[in-house]
């Protein structure tokens, strides 16, 4: 049985699905719609237990997940939904003690994904030209204890990147066909590529620029999720879903062998040609 502790993250969940994270210290309350929460009335409870505000709402003290995380983190542009992180996470092959990049930074949430995918052991190399991303991205990785696996590098990628043989690496940034030569030279031989890109004509600007370069497995999916309304009584299709969020393209990185030399003329040859 795991006692929440002091200084820890929890999640509140209504009955009602509401949802809200909080971390817990001593001395603190959370003001909620449905009134106050004393933090020293959490500290100490079994996660899963039920704890009530002052006007008498229930609420159930749980322990966050990363999906929790991500979809909670302060945002100031647009996150990839989980739907595309958890193909992301197994096409790039990232586990414990994987070093990836990834460009941009954004709000964080990637880099959240990655890091929680590669410690311990592994590394996350955050790349954004932007100093208020990587702010914002900093606090919500600190937030949820992962600072140790993640760097933040400010540079613009047009420059190339400083990191070199890393496992895998993911771009999500404007024009990512531009930045494909680098990518390549900062994938280790058999390393993974993946993108994401908003519309059709980057994913065609993407594949003409990919050809003659020196990666393989190429593929192109969108992915597509729709939740139903958990009712017995009347389980059908939620009125609202999330549709086109964005194109996902991977691909793998092959070893080029050096061009081979012509072989040199054997002696009887040499002494046959000369004067």
């Amino acid at each position: 049985m795991r006692l929440v502790q002091d200084g820890e993250r929890v999640l509140l969940l209504s009955p009602r699905g509401k949802q809200m994270l909080v971390t817990i210290h001593d001395g603190e309350r959370l003001h909620t719609h449905k009134g106050l929460i004393e933090h020293s009335d959490v500290i100490g409870i079994p996660y899963g237990s039920p704890v009530r505000s002052h006007t008498g709402e229930l609420f159930y003290v749980m322990r966050p997940s990363i999906h929790d995380e991500l979809m909670g983190l302060r945002r100031a542009s647009q996150v990839i939904y989980p739907k595309e992180l958890g193909e992301i996470l197994l096409r790039l092959d990232l586990r414990p003690g994987r070093e990836v990049i990834e460009a941009g930074t954004g709000s964080g949430a990637m880099t959240m994904a990655f890091a929680n995918a590669v410690r311990p052991g592994g590394r996350v190399y955050s790349y954004d030209r932007r100093t208020d991303m990587l702010v914002l991205a900093a606090q919500n990785i600190e937030r949820v204890g992962m600072g140790e696996t993640v760097t933040f590098v400010e540079r613009d990628i047009s420059e190339g990147f400083l990191h070199h043989e890393v496992d895998a690496l993911f771009l999500d940034v404007r024009n990512p066909e531009d930045y494909l030569e680098s990518a390549s030279q900062a994938l280790a031989d058999s390393g993974h590529l993946g993108l994401l890109v908003p519309t059709v004509n980057q994913i065609i600007a993407v594949l003409e620029a990919l050809e003659g370069m020196a990666f393989v497995d190429i593929d192109v999916l969108e992915i597509l999720q729709r939740h139903y309304k958990p009712v017995p009584g009347r389980v059908r299709p939620e009125d609202v879903m999330v549709g086109h969020t964005g194109y996902l393209l991977f691909a793998r990185k092959i070893r080029r062998a050096p061009p081979a030399q012509p072989p040199l003329p054997e002696p009887n040859q040499r002494e046959a040609s000369s004067p």
